[in-house]
């Protein structure tokens, strides 16, 4: 009890969760400009043959994208559950502001890539490479900034991406999965099931649920359905307790659970990801190798697609008295923001593997996805740099 009362919840989670982001997305960061460079280093081919090298049924890369990675979407399940249960997602008025510019920040970047790459035979399947928006990344970028960054903003960052990471998992589950085993997927259902049995039941032993998550990985592996989806379907069934100056306790098994595992994930596995992913050779790449439609439809949809979609949707909201602006930015700092949403790092490159498999696709995807994130970095970087700070103390 001594714990609990010491350690109020809700803001203790919150700035842990922020400066553990923006730490690893700080590693993210270099684990790309460390992928890049390796990549076109004399050891480059010493990089594509340990990613290409089998370990047992898998590749290595396929280890990382498949395996290590459904701890990731574990960990963005939690988030979620966490925010809807007891964060800033928990009232319907809390939600409509990033719902409505996360929503608005998937569909134009998604017909922006469209309208470039759409035409282009077999191309059209990438339209949600552009959709997404890398959380650590972007919070990484915010973090340069210091104070100049109000909290407000990072909030607003933050829940956007959240409900933007629904979205995803959403896209990955329903348009990339091309088969079905129907009894694999029976037996994913089943245990599924049972962990939500369990949790109706009191049951609060993380091992039980870790036990129980890992026949549902293999399940849901099993069944053609990505197997990063089993992730978030055991985030959702793990029990969380409110506390009752609000919050969930410090021995709720969801925040154990989480607190526990945000470390790893952010300074091991998405910087991993990003190191095996980014890597790509830039021998005999030109501007014509750049101008191509998928590359440029991605660039487009991240760079373009999502400044024009959140910051107009954000305006409109508050200009219809939807929502409020937040407290404390300018609507030059909200302008930086929804460029920095354009960063789609991780879950573009994500996304671009289940699309593209093929290793000139998958190269222009990387190409895409890296300029597209790097330019939005730079820019939202930029504004928000030089957006004069009126926040009076």
């Amino acid at each position: 009890m001594l714990k609990s009362t010491l350690l109020p919840r809700p803001p203790s989670a919150l700035r842990d969760f922020l400066r553990m982001e923006a730490s690893g997305g700080l590693c993210l960061i270099g684990a790309a400009v460390l992928a890049m460079i390796v990549a076109n280093s004399p050891v480059a081919p010493l990089y594509f043959a340990v990613l290409h090298m089998r370990i047992g049924p898998l590749s290595a890369l396929h280890w990382i994208d498949d395996g290590l990675m459904s701890l990731f979407f574990l960990l963005v399940g939690l988030e979620i559950k966490r925010e809807f249960v007891e964060g800033r997602l928990a009232r319907w008025s809390d939600r409509s502001l990033p719902v409505i510019a996360a929503v608005a920040g998937m569909v134009v970047p998604a017909a922006a890539y469209l309208a470039i790459a759409g035409g282009q035979p077999g191309l059209a399947k990438g339209w949600a490479i552009p959709a997404a928006t890398d959380i650590a990344f972007a919070i990484g970028v915010l973090a340069l900034l210091g104070k100049r960054a109000p909290t407000s903003l990072k909030l607003l960052l933050t829940t956007v991406a959240i409900v933007d990471d629904m979205g995803a998992v959403l896209i990955i589950a329903l348009a990339y999965t091309a088969g079905v085993g129907l009894w694999a997927l029976v037996a994913a259902a089943l245990i599924w099931g049972v962990m939500l049995f369990a949790n109706r039941r009191g049951i609060t032993s993380l091992g039980i649920y870790l036990v129980l998550a890992a026949g549902l990985w293999l399940a849901v592996l099993l069944s053609g359905v990505h197997a990063t989806i089993a992730g978030v379907l055991a985030a959702l069934a793990i029990p969380i307790r409110s506390a009752t100056g609000g919050g969930d306790e410090a021995q709720s098994p969801l925040h154990r659970l989480e607190h526990g595992l945000h470390p790893w994930v952010a300074f091991g596995i998405v910087p991993l990801f990003g190191f095996a992913n980014a890597g790509v050779s830039l021998a005999g790449v030109g501007l014509a190798d750049v101008l191509e439609p998928l590359p440029l439809g991605i660039a487009a949809g991240l760079f373009l697609g999502k400044q024009i979609g959140i910051f107009c949707s954000i305006r409109g909201a508050v200009a219809l008295g939807m929502a409020e602006r937040p407290a404390g930015a300018n609507w030059l700092q909200i302008y930086g923001l929804a460029l920095l949403c354009g960063i789609g790092f991780t879950m573009s490159l994500f996304i671009g593997g289940l699309a593209f498999a093929d290793p000139h696709h998958a190269d222009a995807v990387k190409i895409g996805v890296l300029g597209g994130s790097l330019l939005s970095a730079l820019a939202g970087y930029g504004v928000l740099r030089l957006a004069p700070d009126r926040r009076r103390p």
